[in-house]
């Protein structure tokens, strides 16, 4: 059998290649955007592809499916329930797509979505019965799916609260599973970065499965989840809407242009030490970069991408792709313009000594926080672009402090965006540090 799990990093995405070595034919399960990994697979396995399964409409990024059906003529199977208007071999409850001696056979498992199907992965030379399931957003590692992306969270709770104890619990425990998502996807809220597990330890350890009723499930499944991405609805009509082709990279602009939004996405250190007056900040080599972006910019207003380098310059543009923003007005080298906007940092010592003389926001979540930071004014980042600044004088010297100093950068050139003047980010920790936590 041909199995590899492809992880796309920046939102926690997990797609499949599954397929027969004897006939060197192979499948892809939820496939990313960027499907250059996927090539690199299949040249590895010598395997050519033959079709795209869809465990689900995903509504947290762009799926690969319709580049691929495009380029290789090959067809996409999905549920019925999905409306799908693009092509499609419908695959429901029950029946399976061979490849030789490998067979997938669907399991319809909604909650997170209504269409949602896992797979139960067969190899007919070890066994007839299934060895591998690919629970899609239903099951995670150490966690369930968020129920309220597609529905009402109380409806779907209590349908994944069924599809989890009458379908994928009814399984043996010796069943390998493989998850959609793993850590860093907003799809879920406690996930392990582990990229797998089995059906008889989450049974043992995953929280979400230990007996509670429904009642208790739906409340539970319900609480403390991340903001939905602003682009959902856009990212889902266009998974389900007609086949996208693959779209075009940036092109490197000879100088700024004065009506376009403006990203910078070098790294914190550089960019605290000077960019472009008016320029957001998220560094692209920080995971998540492709869902903090998305809270920022406009998916109809092109943003220019102020970076180190051509190579630096492309992966943000496909990381932005892969949420709905598929064009880039275009980039620029930050050697090539004026870094007038300075965001000078403070270490942990340094803020530490000024406390109670600066005005101090906390960007962490709501979820962060075990005991906020006296004297400070606590903004998620998320909602830091657009939410009342009541209270906050922009003239004033102001610190932003996060858990780990890894989205303080970010919150001070949103602040910046918004008139402060005299922003300072707290790098080198945050208040997960012993320092910090000892002065909450």
């Amino acid at each position: 059998m041909i199995f590899e799990q492809l992880i796309y990093t920046d939102l926690g995405c997990a797609s499949y290649l599954i397929g027969c070595q004897g006939t060197a034919e192979a499948i892809v399960v939820d496939p990313a955007l960027d499907t250059r990994p996927l090539e690199r697979a299949l040249a590895h396995h010598n395997a050519r592809l033959v079709g795209v399964i869809e465990t689900h409409t995903h509504a947290d990024h762009i799926s690969g499916h319709g580049a691929l059906a495009l380029e290789l003529g090959i067809p996409v199977y999905v549920s019925a329930l999905a409306g799908a208007a693009h092509p499609y071999t419908p695959l429901e409850d029950g029946e399976s797509v061979r490849l030789g001696n490998v067979e997938l056979v669907a399991m319809h498992t909604p909650g997170h979505r209504p269409e949602h199907m896992a797979l139960q992965v067969i190899d007919h030379t070890r066994a007839d019965e299934p060895w591998l399931l690919l629970t899609g957003d239903s099951l995670f590692v150490g966690d369930v799916a968020r129920p309220d992306l597609a529905i009402a969270g109380e409806e779907g709770a209590a349908g994944l609260y069924r599809t989890l104890q009458e379908r994928i619990l009814a399984l043996p425990d010796g069943i390998e599973v493989f998850p959609g998502h793993v850590a860093g996807s907003l799809c879920g809220k406690g996930m392990s970065a582990k990229p797998s597990t089995t059906l008889g330890f989450e049974r043992r350890f995953n929280d979400m499965l230990k007996p509670m009723g429904e009642e208790a499930f739906v409340v539970a499944a319900n609480s403390g989840l991340s903001p939905k991405p602003p682009n959902l609805g856009r990212i889902v009509e266009a998974n389900r809407g007609a086949f996208l082709a693959r779209p075009a990279l940036p092109q490197r602009l000879a100088e700024l242009p004065s009506d376009a939004p403006l990203l910078d996405v070098r790294a914190t250190a550089d960019v605290v030490h000077g960019t472009v007056t008016g320029a957001y900040h998220v560094p692209v080599a920080q995971t998540g970069f492709g869902s903090r972006a998305g809270f920022l910019l406009d998916p109809d207003v092109p943003a220019v991408l102020i970076v180190d380098d051509e190579a630096q310059a492309e992966r943000a543009a496909r990381q932005l792709q892969a949420i709905g923003h598929f064009t880039q007005r275009g980039w620029i080298a930050a050697g090539d313009l004026v870094l007038d906007r300075l965001l000078p940092p403070l270490s942990v010592e340094e803020f530490l000594a000024e406390r109670d003389d600066v005005q101090i926001i906390d960007v962490r979540n709501d979820d962060e926080l075990p005991a906020p930071l006296a004297g400070a004014i606590q903004i998620p980042l998320h909602s830091l672009h657009s939410a009342p600044l009541d209270g906050l004088d922009p003239s004033r010297r102001t610190a932003v402090v996060c858990q780990s100093s890894a989205r303080s950068g970010i919150a001070a050139s949103i602040l910046a965006t918004r008139g402060f003047d005299d922003v300072h980010p707290v790098l080198g920790g945050g208040m997960g540090s012993p320092q910090l936590a000892a002065a909450v």
